[in-house]
């Protein structure tokens, strides 16, 4: 699958770029590490340096620390490393999120990280930069959803049916519980819901983010949390976004007489919905599906396209029969435990 003059190989510590000399998300310690994004399992501690798409700088500053070796590019905006010349462009997934392009001689690798299409397919995530396609030779693509059974609806119908299931409660006098990763996930859905309805609430691991996202221009209503709401009464038509880890804890409890729903890509699968144990289950990925996957590949034009984390085998197997180069590396993406840190629960 690799050869020696292959821009990006797989080492213990991550993907690497050998002429450049640097990690793409790295999952061990590294002299310089490019970020794609700031979930846990792609923006890890411990690196000497990083480079991220300057978006993202607020939320890797929260997640990683304020005084992390941070440079940051603005989207498109080349930088040379070692022997090549490296820019960062939307993926549309989270604030912040890029595909990382590395030029070296005439070839054009494409890392994709995760990424969401809606610049692809006119769905806009309100919370980030659109998904921009870059044209390559090889695009590393993720997997998280490529499985046929994964097609989004149009992101304002699932928002309907969370308006109506929260304005359902509220009328009767029950606070709506959301769960949501507490980055991205959480700030697309408070950017997207229909704030008359009531207060929006949110943990104390939703807050931080939250405000990382309105220092990047991202326009959220106000958003206290659970101890800084002042009319306790108003507990009782609230939205209250909290990360899944908070599921069952006596933080959930201190809610009273509530109604629980999850919000995830997973949700298309009615095990998966009956595990959660929850009310209600809305669909909304901020990862491309079976469809968003296919069309992100054909944009690029790559004649060579190796997979990561998801459903490798199956996405191998049909670029391969679209009578593309396919492979995989094996990667340490798209661990979700490592997103919603246990400690969670406990936080106002």
């Amino acid at each position: 699958m690799t050869s020696a003059d292959d821009l990006v190989v797989l080492r213990p510590q991550g993907l690497y770029c050998p002429a450049g000399d640097f990690h793409i998300d790295p999952w061990r310690p590294v002299d310089r590490a490019v970020i794609t994004h700031a979930h846990a399992d792609h923006a890890r501690a411990g690196h000497a340096a990083y480079l991220a798409a300057a978006p993202a700088a607020a939320v890797m500053r929260v997640r990683l620390g304020a005084g992390i070796a941070l440079q940051t590019l603005r989207y498109g905006e080349r930088l040379r490393l070692g022997e090549v010349d490296v820019s960062l462009h939307p993926a549309g997934h989270v604030l912040g999120s890029a595909q990382v392009r590395i030029e070296h001689r005439g070839r054009i690798w494409v890392a994709s990280g995760d990424y969401f299409t809606s610049g692809i397919a006119g769905d806009a995530n309100p919370s980030c930069a659109p998904f921009e396609p870059q044209r390559c030779d090889v695009f590393i693509t993720e997997s998280t959803f490529g499985l046929p059974i994964y097609r989004w609806r149009a992101q304002a119908d699932v928002i309907g049916d969370v308006n109506r299931w929260w304005q359902a409660n509220a009328e009767a006098g029950r606070p709506s519980l959301l769960l949501a990763y507490s980055l991205g996930k959480a700030q697309r859905l408070i950017a997207a819901v229909d704030a008359s309805i009531g207060p929006i609430v949110v943990h104390g691991a939703v807050a931080p983010l939250n405000e990382a996202y309105r220092a990047g221009g991202v326009p959220l209503p106000h958003t206290p949390t659970l101890d800084e709401l002042g009319d306790k009464a108003a507990l009782r038509r609230a939205l209250v976004i909290a990360p899944p880890s908070v599921h069952g804890s006596a933080w959930a409890r201190r809610l009273g007489d509530f109604s629980d729903a999850f919000a995830s890509g997973w949700m298309q699968l009615r095990g998966a919905r009956r595990r959660q144990g929850v009310d209600r289950g809305f669909v909304l990925s901020d990862h491309a599906d079976w469809p968003g996957l296919q069309a992100a590949i054909a944009a690029t034009g790559a004649s060579r396209v190796i997979v990561t984390h998801g459903q490798e085998a199956v996405m191998v197997r049909w670029l391969r029969e679209q009578g593309l180069d396919a492979g995989s590396f094996r990667t340490e993406y798209g661990d979700e435990r490592l997103e919603e840190p246990a400690a969670a629960a406990t936080s106002t």
